[in-house]
């Protein structure tokens, strides 16, 4: 039987990730009181990602809509990042470094073509450079790149820093963090009012948000009808060190496509060269494999061939929280009481600013701002019942 509920709190933050954590963060600075569920806050798909702000770079065919909240949360990350670090005395790692994104053969170039003439088309700036000018700005790149765009928007941040600044900004706000997983959604008379924790603890509130990522759908008493249908996609990413002989190696992200593969090497003022990702369905899997490492390490040796001089320190996987449509669901649900922030797949760390925005002004007004309401998420059908994470699986 769940405990009686202690006094209720405006705001119950289910999920610690950065999006749990900036939604808790921007609320508790409208004045509502704020607590946050989570066995430990600061990690989830945070802990995997590389950081790029790359809303010029990262824009794919179909998803003009998604385009522009991304360009407008990379407008307003240099003063959120700013606020940050100052509400939280730490560095987050934020670098104005842009990028360059590379073609290595005929077929790259021409596709690379095309996406820089979609990018003028919708606005974005992105200059055309050749191969020999991409190789000016970066030398270690390969002798065979053939072309390249040069995008000094598309910035970076170290998303653990993030994290971890969020969580100190959160508590130097009042923000009350509940360090257990939440067992159950409460719904009494058609609302949500709040969760049990896994100890029995009934944890009341006015608004519940619904923030664990790739497992949003998956928190028992959420009803069917507002379900989110948010899946996992498995990401492996490797990290290296550059050791100060090889300094400077790269000075900006540096992206391309390498037999079909999304690549990145994203350089860190500290040393650190991450380098990513792949993009697997494969439900719940977060295992490392040596596929996935050896084709990370052969496309990044034909894009950056000095890359397998510098030492190995890091082989990880996360799971990004995908959605139908690669977009993030946003604000209230059918029911009352219930709001989501999840669902951002590849660009979660680019959307922090513009996400705890979106949710403060929900959470205060019961609205979606015009910016956020093409992601509320009563735009999908019901999502059928997923199949349990490991941890859930019967014994």
């Amino acid at each position: 039987m769940s405990r009686i509920p202690t006094e209720a709190t405006d705001v119950l933050v289910v999920g610690g990730g950065i999006i749990g954590l900036v939604t808790a963060w921007r609320a508790a600075q409208r004045g509502l009181s704020v607590a946050v569920v989570d066995p430990g806050p600061g990690g989830g798909a945070a802990r995997v990602a590389a950081g790029m702000l790359a809303a010029v770079t990262e824009l794919h065919y179909g998803e003009q809509t998604l385009l522009a909240l991304n360009v407008e949360s990379a407008r307003r990350y240099p003063r959120f990042a700013a606020e940050l670090s100052e509400a939280s005395g730490q560095d987050l790692g934020y670098r104005a470094c842009g990028t360059l994104a590379v073609a290595l053969d005929a077929d790259d170039r021409a596709h690379l073509r095309e996406l820089h003439a979609f990018q003028l088309k919708s606005g974005l700036e992105s200059e055309w450079l050749s191969g020999r000018e991409c190789r000016r700005l970066e030398p270690m790149l390969a002798p065979g790149v053939r072309g390249g765009l040069r995008v000094d928007g598309d910035h970076q941040i170290d998303p653990r820093r993030l994290a971890s600044a969020l969580v100190t900004a959160c508590e130097r706000a009042g923000v009350a963090f509940h360090r257990q997983k939440a067992e159950r959604l409460s719904v009494i008379r058609d609302r949500a009012r709040g969760v049990t924790l896994t100890d029995g603890t009934a944890l009341a509130a006015d608004r519940t948000v619904l923030a664990t990522g790739s497992h949003s759908a998956s928190l028992p008493g959420v009803p069917e009808e507002v379900r989110p249908p948010v899946r996992p996609v498995k990401g492996q990413v490797l990290r290296l060190t550059v050791p100060p002989r090889y300094a400077p190696f790269l000075s900006r992200t540096i992206r391309a496509v390498v037999r079909g593969n999304h690549l990145y090497l994203v350089p860190r003022v500290n040393g650190e060269l991450v380098v990513g990702a792949t993009s697997e369905e494969l439900g719940w899997d977060t295992t490392v494999t040596a596929g996935g490492v050896y084709e990370l390490l052969r496309d990044a040796h034909e894009l950056v061939p000095g890359i397998t001089e510098l030492p190995l320190t890091e082989t990880c996987a996360g799971l990004r929280p995908g959605s139908p449509d690669n977009a993030p669901l946003l604000g209230p649900t059918t029911l009352p009481g219930l709001l989501l922030a999840t669902g951002h797949y590849r660009n979660g760390v680019l959307l922090t600013p513009i996400t705890g925005d979106v949710m403060a002004h929900a959470l205060t007004t019961g609205e979606l701002p015009p910016e956020a309401s093409p992601f509320a998420p009563d735009r999908f059908p019901a999502a059928p019942a997923p199949a349990p994470a490991p941890s859930e699986q019967p014994a």
